[in-house]
């Protein structure tokens, strides 16, 4: 038994590098000499890494092309070997790979791009949860509104990007030529979501990328339009804060409401 399970080590050590010792345990075949059937292994082993990778962010492949594309995924997965059973998991790292790892980190609309696939992945594989909707709100009094809190459905994530990647992931989509990457002066603050079984986003204005971010960390309604009040005209908070949601509700962003202390 320990000598299968030295073997399976040097077995999986060359697999996941250049180690070379598990070599000593092949024979030749009549055609083909041990390294090369041994490479068949390697091969086959990151071409299925490159093709989940590929599969999880078709968007970023088709802005690179299939050569830079290639390269760019065999890079991630000599820096990143597979750590996880499921393969829907392993490209979750790419927007850090790509933000942090040269040439890629000179681009950042590369790790944008990759970090809103990623999301919206996410979004689409999420659990299910209840939907509060507009009727829900009105079992609530008036005077009970400052009281509540909200818990953002599954799906939800945000997502802040500092390029133009939004617009260009669009474009793509769309089967159209996409813009030049470019810089924002402001960073762009996403929304992401599954919309019944679409993937949804959509840029927020800051302040409510703000109370968003608050009310998912349970801060309540009241000291949310407190806050908001802090952006622009205080006197107009309660009614904005009121409107943004009013549009939480109506998309399906929240699984829950309640009252808290």
């Amino acid at each position: 038994m320990r000598d299968l399970a030295r073997q399976q080590a040097d077995f999986q050590r060359g697999i996941l590098g250049d180690d070379d010792t598990v070599l000593a345990e092949i024979l030749d075949s009549p055609r083909e000499t041990r390294a090369r059937l041994f490479g068949v292994y390697r091969h086959a082993y990151g071409s299925r890494l490159v093709e989940a990778i590929s599969n999880d962010h078709a968007l970023l492949h088709l802005y690179l092309g299939d050569e830079t594309f290639d390269e760019m995924a065999h890079a991630y997965v000599k820096a990143r070997p597979s750590g996880h059973p499921n393969l829907r998991w392993y490209a979750q790292g790419l927007p850090d790979f790509l933000r942090s790892t040269e040439p890629y980190s000179d681009h950042p609309a590369l790790a944008d791009l990759a970090a809103l696939e990623k999301a919206l992945n996410d979004a689409f594989d999420a659990g299910e949860g209840a939907v509060v909707g507009l009727a829900d709100m009105a079992g609530f009094a008036p005077e009970a509104w400052a009281d509540l809190r909200f818990q953002p459905h599954p799906s939800v994530s945000r997502v802040d990007l500092v390029t133009n990647a939004s617009a260009i992931w669009l474009a793509l989509k769309n089967d159209e030529a996409p813009p030049e990457a470019a810089a924002l002066d402001q960073p762009a603050r996403l929304l992401v979501w599954r919309q019944e079984v679409t993937p949804m986003f959509r840029e927020l204005p800051a302040e409510e990328a703000m109370m968003w971010d608050e009310a998912k960390n349970g801060i309540s309604f009241g000291v949310l339009c407190e806050m908001l009040a802090t952006y622009d005209d205080p006197d107009g908070a309660a009614g904005r804060g009121a409107g943004y949601l009013h549009g939480w509700i109506a998309t399906g962003l929240l699984t829950g409401v309640s009252i808290g202390t």
